[in-house]
């Protein structure tokens, strides 16, 4: 049966909505953080990778946040071929005025709405009674109907509530107004099993169930989510919340990915269809990793770099034969390609251009693509050998970290055996150039104690981290640091051919999140 959606028109059967909260329940991952321009930069790898619906943030968080959600609204949501534009709300007046102001200049917005349904949430997070959360309910979703034609209602905790008051409490959001009912797996506690349950049970017994879209939203504390979302699939749901490489809150969410790749991979058992673009999952997944500072593990299914390789013999053996032998997907189809050999010293501006647009980076500004072509020349010079992978590594730093406050100028460094070692360092801070002079117990702490005099911090290291870009004795170090500041952390990365010098470029990108860390508050009943 086809249901008709004031976003999307008509449904047909097969039809699978997939809502990306990234931005907003990924970005809740402890040591993830985003200035407004990195949100704005994947809220765009998002749109050109497909989602339908993009939750932006969780407008009434902090200033910072309702800027993020006015700004993708401005941008992204202004485009003919741009999803929904989402922002969470609990289900109060305020939150739902800061959304509807913040989500004002898109053309296609969604409020989100989140309240506890669960005993034990209503008691001891909520302190309301079931009366006191249907009656909150019918109120936010009343008043977002007003602001907004498409309103999504959540009940957070939905797995562990109780079945007759979760069908009332949906049956007076419905009543009200709302257009996607959302039921989380908020803590990771559901079995495929209870999904199916649960979500038929609402189907049978909910009066106009059959008007609405069913969503579903889980995360991954058992290792369960992707499980669970399919379960929910085979159950009606028509809407999957999902996020790039499964980040979010705890042990993150279904990750989108792995859910569209499973829908594809086994059609046959799951015949629904989506708008995911599957060649650029693993672009997108890099440039998240970029953002935030936090790699995939290898043996992450689709993304990780071991999903497609092959080392035990019977195994290899098998994949030369008949790659099918093996391999369920092909590495092409979501984005995976060898390394290829790209260009050379004398390569040109415009060949440079063409090859990023080729890595999916599309239109870049003149003085970005200076500072990346003159960074790129540099490595070509260090090089014998340049890859698309060196390229990519080289730009997310120049590119995606243009609009930081602290910019790493430049590093010259005195190390041996004979005297302790000294660093030179010069960073840029809100566009004024300062420099130090420090020495430490080694190259890497000398560095790090020049930082310090330059732009003094109280955060702390908790880790060092050093792997290589590509292969070979020239390749480009990679280095990952992690710093923690009153209980809050973040991720940095950096990657050059000295070693050092990438650790300067990481320790910088993570004080550059931590200042976006220390703005951003949260407020209370924080949700799904």
């Amino acid at each position: 049966m086809s249901i008709e959606h004031p976003s999307f028109g008509k449904l047909e059967d097969d039809r699978i909505i997939i809502f990306d909260t990234t931005l907003r329940d990924g970005e809740q991952s402890p040591g993830f953080s985003m200035n407004i321009n990195e949100k704005i930069r994947m809220a765009e790898a998002l749109t050109e990778l497909g989602v339908d619906v993009l939750e932006a943030g969780f407008a009434i968080a902090s200033p910072g946040d309702f800027e993020s959600v006015k700004a993708i609204s401005e941008s992204i949501g202004q485009r003919n071929d741009t999803p929904v534009i989402a922002s969470l709300s609990r289900a109060g007046a305020m939150d739902v005025l800061r959304s509807a102001e913040a989500l004002r200049p898109a053309k296609r917005k969604r409020i989100h709405i989140v309240i506890a349904t669960s005993a034990l949430h209503m008691e001891h997070k909520l302190r309301m009674s079931p009366d006191e959360v249907v009656g909150a309910t019918v109120e936010s979703v009343t008043l977002a109907r007003q602001h907004a034609d498409d309103v999504e209602w959540s009940a957070e905790d939905a797995t562990r509530s109780d079945i007759d008051f979760l069908c009332r409490v949906i049956e007076a959001a419905i009543t009200a107004g709302a257009t996607t009912i959302n039921l989380p797996d908020t803590v990771g506690y559901a079995l495929p099993e209870d999904m199916e349950r649960m979500f038929t049970a609402v189907r049978n017994r909910v009066p106009g169930i059959e008007k609405v879209v069913l969503s579903t939203h889980n995360h991954n504390d058992l290792g369960l989510g992707v499980a669970n979302t399919i379960a929910a699939i085979r159950a009606g749901v028509r809407q999957v919340e999902t996020t790039i490489n499964g980040i979010g809150e705890r042990a993150g969410n279904a990750s989108l990915e792995e859910i569209v790749m499973a829908v594809r991979t086994r059609h046959d058992a799951i015949p629904r269809s989506n708008n995911i673009k599957t060649t650029s999952l693993l672009r997108v997944s890099k440039l998240l990793s970029t953002i935030t500072g936090f790699d995939v593990q290898p043996n992450k299914a689709i993304v990780g770099r071991n999903a497609f390789a092959h080392e035990a013999g019977i195994h290899q053996d098998g994949v030369l034969k008949n790659a099918a032998t093996y391999e369920i997907m092909t590495p092409e189809s979501v984005g995976w390609a060898k390394n290829s050999l790209v260009l050379g010293k004398h390569s040109g501006r415009a060949a440079f251009r063409d090859k990023l647009r080729t890595l999916g980076y599309g239109e870049i500004g003149d003085n970005q693509l200076n500072d990346a072509f003159n960074r790129f020349k540099r490595l070509a010079d260090a090089k014998k050998v340049v890859f698309d992978d060196d390229v990519v590594a080289l730009v997310d730093d120049e590119v995606m970290r243009d609009h930081e406050r602290i910019r790493f100028v430049s590093l010259d460094l005195h190390a041996g055996s004979k005297a302790p070692p000294r660093a030179e360092l010069e960073l840029e801070i809100d566009g004024a150039v300062s420099s130090a002079v420090s020495t430490g117990d080694g190259p890497v702490d000398a560095t790090f104690n020049a930082i310090q005099q330059i732009f003094p911090h109280t955060a702390t290291l908790q880790l060092f981290s050093v792997g290589a870009v590509t292969e070979g004795t020239d390749a480009q170090a990679k280095v990952t640091v992690r710093l923690e500041e009153n209980g809050k952390l973040v991720d940095g990365q950096g990657a050059d051919t000295d070693t050092i010098v990438a650790a300067a470029r990481a320790y910088v990108h993570a004080l550059n999140k931590l200042l976006v860390k220390r703005v951003r508050t949260e407020p209370q009943a924080l949700s799904a």
